[in-house]
C-alpha cells in the first residue's frame, strides 16, 4: 500500500463532511476547513496554518499532527470543549 502523502496544501473544504475519514497522509497545510465536520477522523500528518473555525473535531484523532499556526475559532474541539484561541 502507497504511504506517500496526499497533498491537498491550500485545499477549499469548507463545510465539507470528512466524518470519520482516515487523512492520515494528507497534507493539509493553509486549508481551509471552516464548518468542516471531522467527527472520528484521523488526521496525522500536516495541519500547518489550516483554518479549523467553526469545525467540529469530536472523537477526531490529531495524534502525531502538526497543528502549528493552525486557527481555531468557535472549534468544537474531540474532548467536548469550545477553543476561542483566535476568535
Amino acid at each position: 500500500m502507497d504511504k506517500s502523502p496526499i497533498n491537498c496544501e491550500n485545499a477549499y473544504l469548507r463545510g465539507q463532511d470528512l466524518h470519520g475519514r482516515n487523512l492520515t497522509n494528507a497534507n493539509l497545510t493553509n486549508a481551509n476547513l471552516t464548518n468542516a465536520n471531522l467527527t472520528g477522523a484521523i488526521a496525522r500528518y500536516y495541519l500547518t496554518n489550516a483554518n479549523l473555525s467553526n469545525a467540529y473535531l469530536k472523537d477526531t484523532n490529531f495524534i502525531y499532527a502538526n497543528l502549528t499556526g493552525a486557527r481555531f475559532c468557535r472549534t468544537a474541539m474531540a474532548n467536548g470543549r469550545r477553543n476561542n484561541k483566535d476568535c
